[in-house]
Protein backbone atom coordinates (compact mmCIF):
# COMPACT_ATOMS: atom_id res chain seq x y z
CA UNK A 1 0.00 0.00 0.00
CA UNK A 2 1.27 3.37 -1.13
CA UNK A 3 1.82 5.96 2.22
CA UNK A 4 -0.66 7.81 2.40
CA UNK A 5 -0.99 11.89 2.27
CA UNK A 6 -1.10 13.66 5.58
CA UNK A 7 -1.75 17.09 5.61
CA UNK A 8 -0.78 19.05 8.75
CA UNK A 9 -2.25 22.53 9.40
CA UNK A 10 -1.42 25.19 11.50
CA UNK A 11 -3.67 28.01 12.61
CA UNK A 12 -1.77 30.68 14.01
CA UNK A 13 -2.03 34.49 15.52
CA UNK A 14 -0.14 36.74 17.22
CA UNK A 15 2.60 33.71 17.71
CA UNK A 16 5.93 35.46 16.61
CA UNK A 17 8.36 33.73 19.53
CA UNK A 18 7.04 30.30 18.75
CA UNK A 19 5.59 29.49 15.48
CA UNK A 20 9.21 28.45 14.49
CA UNK A 21 9.28 25.53 16.53
CA UNK A 22 6.27 24.49 15.45
CA UNK A 23 7.09 24.67 11.69
CA UNK A 24 10.52 23.54 12.67
CA UNK A 25 8.85 20.25 14.22
CA UNK A 26 7.08 19.67 10.94
CA UNK A 27 9.69 19.91 8.55
CA UNK A 28 12.20 17.75 10.65
CA UNK A 29 9.36 14.80 10.53
CA UNK A 30 10.98 11.51 8.49
CA UNK A 31 7.67 11.96 6.23
CA UNK A 32 7.41 13.03 3.03
CA UNK A 33 4.07 12.50 1.55
CA UNK A 34 2.82 15.60 3.43
CA UNK A 35 0.94 18.64 3.05
CA UNK A 36 1.45 21.99 5.29
CA UNK A 37 -1.29 24.32 5.21
CA UNK A 38 -0.67 27.67 7.26
CA UNK A 39 -3.67 30.09 8.53
CA UNK A 40 -2.82 33.00 9.77
CA UNK A 41 -5.33 35.60 11.20
CA UNK A 42 -3.66 38.28 9.95
CA UNK A 43 -0.78 38.64 12.93
CA UNK A 44 -0.16 41.87 14.06
CA UNK A 45 3.76 40.96 15.63
CA UNK A 46 6.13 39.23 13.69
CA UNK A 47 4.68 35.91 12.73
CA UNK A 48 4.10 36.46 8.85
CA UNK A 49 7.91 36.81 8.72
CA UNK A 50 9.06 34.22 10.46
CA UNK A 51 6.35 31.55 8.69
CA UNK A 52 7.95 32.82 5.31
CA UNK A 53 11.72 32.13 6.97
CA UNK A 54 10.54 28.33 6.40
CA UNK A 55 8.17 29.12 3.20
CA UNK A 56 9.95 26.18 1.30
CA UNK A 57 8.22 23.57 2.88
CA UNK A 58 4.67 25.06 3.33
CA UNK A 59 2.33 24.10 0.67
CA UNK A 60 -0.06 26.44 0.93
CA UNK A 61 -0.30 30.03 3.35
CA UNK A 62 -3.47 31.97 3.95
CA UNK A 63 -3.00 35.54 5.87
CA UNK A 64 -6.59 36.90 6.43
CA UNK A 65 -8.98 38.00 9.58
CA UNK A 66 -11.36 35.36 10.52
CA UNK A 67 -14.21 34.16 12.97
CA UNK A 68 -11.77 32.65 14.75
CA UNK A 69 -9.64 29.73 15.76
CA UNK A 70 -12.62 26.96 14.34
CA UNK A 71 -13.15 29.37 11.37
CA UNK A 72 -9.56 29.31 10.64
CA UNK A 73 -9.02 25.77 11.12
CA UNK A 74 -12.14 25.09 8.73
CA UNK A 75 -10.58 27.02 6.14
CA UNK A 76 -7.70 24.39 6.69
CA UNK A 77 -10.00 21.68 5.97
CA UNK A 78 -11.20 23.15 2.95
CA UNK A 79 -8.06 23.35 1.44
CA UNK A 80 -6.33 20.13 2.59
CA UNK A 81 -6.16 17.48 -0.14
CA UNK A 82 -4.87 15.10 1.76
CA UNK A 83 -5.99 11.29 2.57
CA UNK A 84 -5.36 12.47 6.29
CA UNK A 85 -5.96 15.32 8.09
CA UNK A 86 -4.14 17.16 11.62
CA UNK A 87 -3.58 20.10 13.66
CA UNK A 88 -0.64 21.68 14.88
CA UNK A 89 -1.28 24.94 16.48
CA UNK A 90 1.10 27.16 16.38
CA UNK A 91 2.89 26.98 20.50
CA UNK A 92 3.03 23.18 19.67
CA UNK A 93 5.41 20.89 18.10
CA UNK A 94 5.67 17.67 16.57
CA UNK A 95 8.37 14.89 18.51
CA UNK A 96 10.05 13.32 16.00
CA UNK A 97 8.69 10.18 13.94
CA UNK A 98 4.64 11.46 15.07
CA UNK A 99 3.88 11.27 11.60
CA UNK A 100 5.22 8.39 10.23
CA UNK A 101 3.54 6.31 13.37
CA UNK A 102 0.39 8.16 12.12
CA UNK A 103 0.91 6.98 8.23
CA UNK A 104 2.02 3.75 9.83
CA UNK A 105 -1.11 3.33 11.87
CA UNK A 106 -3.49 4.12 9.15
CA UNK A 107 -1.65 1.50 6.50
CA UNK A 108 -1.76 -1.19 9.43
CA UNK A 109 -5.79 -1.07 8.84
CA UNK A 110 -7.52 0.49 5.88
CA UNK A 111 -10.66 0.55 8.09
CA UNK A 112 -9.40 3.22 10.16
CA UNK A 113 -11.09 6.30 9.90
CA UNK A 114 -9.01 7.88 13.22
CA UNK A 115 -6.01 7.60 15.53
CA UNK A 116 -5.01 9.94 18.18
CA UNK A 117 -1.88 9.50 21.33
CA UNK A 118 -0.42 11.34 24.21
CA UNK A 119 0.57 14.89 25.08
CA UNK A 120 2.56 16.79 27.11
CA UNK A 121 2.28 20.48 28.56
CA UNK A 122 5.10 22.10 29.18
CA UNK A 123 6.68 25.52 30.45
CA UNK A 124 6.23 28.25 28.11
CA UNK A 125 9.82 29.28 28.74
CA UNK A 126 11.09 25.95 29.01
CA UNK A 127 9.65 23.00 26.48
CA UNK A 128 12.38 20.40 27.88
CA UNK A 129 10.04 21.19 31.55
CA UNK A 130 7.23 18.29 31.15
CA UNK A 131 3.77 20.26 33.65
CA UNK A 132 1.11 17.71 32.42
CA UNK A 133 1.48 14.50 30.83
CA UNK A 134 -1.78 13.76 29.14
CA UNK A 135 -2.16 10.03 28.87
CA UNK A 136 -5.18 8.65 26.62
CA UNK A 137 -6.68 5.57 26.55
CA UNK A 138 -9.13 3.48 24.19
CA UNK A 139 -12.20 5.20 23.40
CA UNK A 140 -15.20 3.34 25.29
CA UNK A 141 -18.82 4.40 24.71
CA UNK A 142 -20.21 7.38 26.38
CA UNK A 143 -16.74 8.28 27.78
CA UNK A 144 -17.01 12.13 27.00
CA UNK A 145 -19.74 11.73 29.69
CA UNK A 146 -17.09 11.31 32.69
CA UNK A 147 -15.31 14.08 31.21
CA UNK A 148 -12.54 12.04 29.19
CA UNK A 149 -11.26 13.31 25.75
CA UNK A 150 -8.24 12.69 23.31
CA UNK A 151 -5.95 15.33 22.98
CA UNK A 152 -7.22 17.40 19.74
CA UNK A 153 -3.45 18.17 18.51
CA UNK A 154 -2.69 14.43 18.29
CA UNK A 155 -6.24 13.54 16.88
CA UNK A 156 -6.12 12.12 13.30
CA UNK A 157 -9.31 12.05 10.94
CA UNK A 158 -9.84 10.96 7.40
CA UNK A 159 -10.41 13.68 5.45
CA UNK A 160 -13.80 11.88 4.05
CA UNK A 161 -15.11 12.08 7.61
CA UNK A 162 -14.81 15.60 7.42
CA UNK A 163 -16.72 15.48 4.21
CA UNK A 164 -19.33 13.16 5.64
CA UNK A 165 -19.81 14.85 9.30
CA UNK A 166 -18.66 18.15 8.59
CA UNK A 167 -16.23 20.39 10.17
CA UNK A 168 -15.65 22.34 13.55
CA UNK A 169 -19.16 24.12 14.82
CA UNK A 170 -18.78 27.78 15.13
CA UNK A 171 -21.73 27.76 17.65
CA UNK A 172 -18.87 26.29 20.11
CA UNK A 173 -16.67 29.54 20.74
CA UNK A 174 -13.87 27.71 23.14
CA UNK A 175 -14.92 23.76 22.76
CA UNK A 176 -15.44 23.05 19.03
CA UNK A 177 -12.73 20.79 19.02
CA UNK A 178 -14.31 18.60 21.68
CA UNK A 179 -17.85 18.96 20.03
CA UNK A 180 -16.19 17.56 17.19
CA UNK A 181 -14.18 14.82 18.76
CA UNK A 182 -17.67 13.71 20.19
CA UNK A 183 -19.33 14.15 17.10
CA UNK A 184 -17.34 11.68 15.49
CA UNK A 185 -16.49 9.25 17.87
CA UNK A 186 -19.83 8.92 20.04
CA UNK A 187 -22.59 10.10 17.71
CA UNK A 188 -21.21 8.57 14.58
CA UNK A 189 -19.10 5.70 15.66
CA UNK A 190 -16.26 6.33 13.21
CA UNK A 191 -13.55 3.30 13.83
CA UNK A 192 -10.65 4.87 15.68
CA UNK A 193 -7.59 3.50 17.30
CA UNK A 194 -5.69 5.17 20.13
CA UNK A 195 -1.93 4.80 19.44
CA UNK A 196 -0.08 4.89 22.91
CA UNK A 197 3.16 7.31 23.28
CA UNK A 198 3.74 11.12 23.18
CA UNK A 199 2.83 12.88 19.87
CA UNK A 200 2.85 16.37 21.08
CA UNK A 201 4.18 18.82 22.72
CA UNK A 202 2.14 21.94 23.85
CA UNK A 203 3.25 25.16 25.74
CA UNK A 204 0.98 25.93 28.79
CA UNK A 205 -0.80 29.39 28.89
CA UNK A 206 -3.21 28.37 25.36
CA UNK A 207 -6.71 29.73 24.70
CA UNK A 208 -9.01 27.35 27.38
CA UNK A 209 -6.48 27.42 30.01
CA UNK A 210 -5.32 31.22 30.36
CA UNK A 211 -8.19 31.89 32.41
CA UNK A 212 -10.64 30.06 35.00
CA UNK A 213 -12.95 31.91 32.92
CA UNK A 214 -11.95 30.56 29.99
CA UNK A 215 -12.00 26.45 31.97
CA UNK A 216 -15.85 27.21 33.16
CA UNK A 217 -16.65 28.51 29.77
CA UNK A 218 -15.00 25.39 27.86
CA UNK A 219 -17.01 23.30 30.25
CA UNK A 220 -20.31 24.68 30.19
CA UNK A 221 -19.72 24.10 26.33
CA UNK A 222 -18.71 20.28 26.62
CA UNK A 223 -21.88 19.89 28.76
CA UNK A 224 -23.94 21.96 25.86
CA UNK A 225 -21.99 19.62 23.11
CA UNK A 226 -22.68 16.39 25.19
CA UNK A 227 -26.80 17.11 25.66
CA UNK A 228 -26.87 17.75 22.13
CA UNK A 229 -25.68 14.28 21.11
CA UNK A 230 -28.31 12.57 23.16
CA UNK A 231 -25.35 11.75 25.96
CA UNK A 232 -25.75 12.34 29.82
CA UNK A 233 -24.81 15.59 31.12
CA UNK A 234 -24.29 14.80 34.58
CA UNK A 235 -22.21 17.65 36.48
CA UNK A 236 -20.68 15.40 39.24
CA UNK A 237 -19.66 12.59 37.07
CA UNK A 238 -18.44 14.77 34.21
CA UNK A 239 -16.52 17.49 36.75
CA UNK A 240 -15.61 14.46 38.87
CA UNK A 241 -13.84 12.33 35.90
CA UNK A 242 -12.50 15.72 34.74
CA UNK A 243 -10.90 16.34 37.96
CA UNK A 244 -9.11 12.97 38.63
CA UNK A 245 -7.74 12.66 34.86
CA UNK A 246 -6.68 16.45 35.46
CA UNK A 247 -4.85 15.30 38.54
CA UNK A 248 -2.88 12.12 37.46
CA UNK A 249 -1.94 14.50 34.34
CA UNK A 250 0.43 17.03 36.92
CA UNK A 251 1.49 13.63 38.55
CA UNK A 252 2.62 11.90 35.53
CA UNK A 253 4.33 15.06 34.64
CA UNK A 254 6.62 15.73 37.50
CA UNK A 255 8.14 12.07 36.76
CA UNK A 256 8.51 12.27 32.84
CA UNK A 257 11.49 12.48 31.02
CA UNK A 258 11.57 14.23 28.43
CA UNK A 259 12.53 12.65 24.52
CA UNK A 260 11.88 15.66 22.69
CA UNK A 261 14.44 17.47 20.79
CA UNK A 262 15.78 20.58 22.11
CA UNK A 263 13.89 23.80 21.11
CA UNK A 264 14.80 27.43 21.77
Amino acid sequence: MSEPKISVITVVFNNEDTIADTIESVAAQDYSNLEYIVIDGLSKDRTLDRIKERKEIISKLISEKDAGIYDAMNKGIALATGDIIGFINGDDFYLPGTLAKVAETFKDDPRLEACYGDLCYVKQDDPQTVVRHWRSSPFVPTAFEKGWAPPHPTFFVRRSVYERFGSFDLGYRIAADVELMMRFLEHHRIHVRYVPGVMVKMRMGGTTNRSLTNIVNQNKEILRALRSHGLNARLFRFVSGKFLSRGLQFARGKFHVSTAPRVK
